[in-house]
């Protein structure tokens, strides 16, 4: 049985037939795009069925976020959301909190709101807003129940007395721990992963994991996305983290695949070293389902949080005089990436400040000078602060970027006063140089460090206002066509999966989103109010509830 789709616009993201009208799909393939007429000698040799229900609509590729946290999303989606900016969700919208008064006040109502025995949750702490929050404060708010804040990075949180008592977290455990401040209760970067394994026990609980997942699910598929990139599976436990994607997200009811790139140090950790890492990842796409699945690319890591403020910065530094964290000192980010580089993984890595980026950008040099590569896919992710003299490197080197663009909307503001200034501020995720270079760009959400919306991403990207709605840095705008391939058939070709989908030609992946008009239509600036009524998994229908 053929399917055919016939549309308003079909906008295919290819450059030799840019639009059609209808497209022909058989077992999830598509057969062939152009227009009914074009169509028929398919339909001469079978059975065929048209769907008419999308005549006023546009079909576009499916969208691809290629760096998202599926299960770290499912950690905290269960949490009180108390953000600084406005969270739109497909079950609620959460308001803006943008005071210390608002936030102290949101933590006490939901104190009291948290039935009786109950530990309580939160998410989106950030002190540029909140203000200070620590083991006293969260005291004094909670008394004998045990709480966590978890800051808006993800990579730093605070427990008050009850949770490391309930945890059995006690001061000579933690005394010259680095990362780890235990007056505080803080626990950040590398000190984080202390505090996670000792909450695994409630957030990688079945119960827990499961409703974030479905949550997470609905999120994905909210954004009109059908292909989304893990970059950093195993971050909690590798084990259960595939167990739990293996029950809730390879299912028939998940219109989205998702591919896998292991975190490097857990590799190493959980099979006692760097080469015994590399050796195990290896073996990882042997568990390829048609859903979930890995193939030869590991995820590294350079500097500290963009929202923490512990990104490394070169000259002159933040304004305040602090430094940032290393993730993984350059010694060693050195070691593993040549292990990686030498066992022919195509290597993404974490840079979030300029200081980061140099590190990555000087160890692909030193790699491709002891052992040069084609094609080798070394991907820039996030990329916060940069420098023009590092982006003519990236392509120098033939690197990419994968750039979280949505740091200059929630950022750029605060990070102007308090952070590093405003021209530095103003030019986070300089894109518009890796499209005037001709750098492969893709634009990601690292969700929940930005809402797992890609056609959001994209308007910033190409309008660069920010949240206070004034456009900043205006010359490191990205043209409409660049930003709509950045979240499509670029996004797939920094994953590796451009030869299955990301563009609508004959032989790749039915997978589409129906909009409810063109983004050409429209322009950049209207991308962010595009209505998405359905997406196209594979040749499958799903509606998006409630269109």
């Amino acid at each position: 049985m053929i399917t055919i789709f016939i549309a308003k616009k079909i906008i295919t993201m290819t450059e030799a037939q840019p639009e059609a009208t209808a497209v022909a799909v058989r077992d999830g393939i598509i057969l062939e795009v152009g227009s009914l007429d074009s169509l028929k000698p398919w339909l001469e040799h079978d059975e065929y069925e048209i769907v008419e229900d999308y005549t006023e609509q546009v079909l576009m590729p499916g969208l691809i976020d290629p760096h998202l946290h599926p299960i770290m999303a499912a950690v905290l989606l269960p949490m009180q959301f108390i953000t600084a900016l406005e969270w739109k969700f497909p079950w609620e919208i959460v308001p803006a909190t943008t005071t210390r008064e608002a936030y102290l006040s949101k933590l006490k109502t939901g104190h009291e709101q948290t039935p009786k025995g109950e530990p309580f949750f939160t998410w989106g702490y950030h002190r540029n807003w909140h203000g200070e929050v620590n083991r006293i404060v969260m005291d004094e708010i909670f008394g004998q129940r045990p709480a966590v804040v978890w800051q808006r990075s993800f990579h730093e949180l605070y427990l008050n007395t009850a949770m490391m008592e309930h945890l059995g977290i006690e001061e000579e455990q933690v005394k010259g721990r680095p990362q780890i401040d235990y007056e505080k209760g803080h626990f950040y970067e590398n000190g984080l992963s202390f505090a996670i394994g000792r909450l695994n026990k409630i957030i990688m609980s079945q119960a827990w994991l499961g409703k974030g997942l479905e949550r997470l699910k609905k999120v994905v598929h909210y954004g009109g996305q059908t292909t989304v990139g893990d970059m950093a599976v195993g971050l909690f436990d590798f084990n259960l983290e595939w167990e739990a994607v293996e029950n809730i997200i390879d299912q028939p009811d998940s219109p989205f695949r998702v591919l896998g790139v292991p975190h490097a140090r857990v590799m190493s950790h959980i099979n006692g070293g760097h080469k015994q890492g590399v050796e195990f990842a290896q073996t990882l796409p042997e568990r390829n389902t048609n859903k979930f699945r890995f193939s030869n690319k590991i995820k590294l890591f350079t500097d500290g949080a963009f929202f923490s403020q512990l990104a490394m910065l070169k000259e002159p530094g933040y304004v305040d005089g602090h430094i940032g964290e290393w993730l993984t000192v350059p010694e060693e980010y050195e070691v593993i990436a040549r292990l990686y580089w030498q066992a022919g993984f195509e290597i993404h890595v974490h840079c979030t400040g300029d200081l980061g980026l140099e590190l990555a950008i000087d160890t692909l040099e030193k790699l491709q000078s002891e052992q040069p590569r084609f094609n080798h896919n070394y991907t820039i992710e996030h990329f916060g602060f940069s420098t023009p003299e590092q982006i003519h490197r990236i392509k120098r080197l033939g690197a990419n970027v994968s750039a979280n663009v949505y740091y200059l909307h929630e950022l750029s503001d605060s990070y102007g006063h308090h952070g590093v200034g405003f021209e530095r501020a103003s030019e986070m995720a300089r894109i518009g140089q890796c499209e005037r270079e001709d750098v492969l760009l893709s634009l990601h959400s690292d969700f929940p460090m930005a809402p797992a919306l890609p056609l959001n991403s994209a308007w910033v990207a190409f309008t660069r206002e920010n949240c206070e709605g004034n456009i900043v840095c205006p010359n490191e705008r990205v043209s409409l066509d660049k930003a709509l391939r950045a979240i499509t058939i670029d996004a797939a070709r920094i994953l590796g999966l451009d030869d299955e989908t990301g563009s609508i030609r004959a032989g790749k992946k039915a997978d589409f989103v129906v909009l409810d008009q063109s983004p050409y239509d429209v322009g950049g600036a209207g991308l962010k109010d595009l209505e998405i009524m359905a997406t196209v998994f594979e040749g499958e229908v799903f509606p998006i509830s409630g269109t």
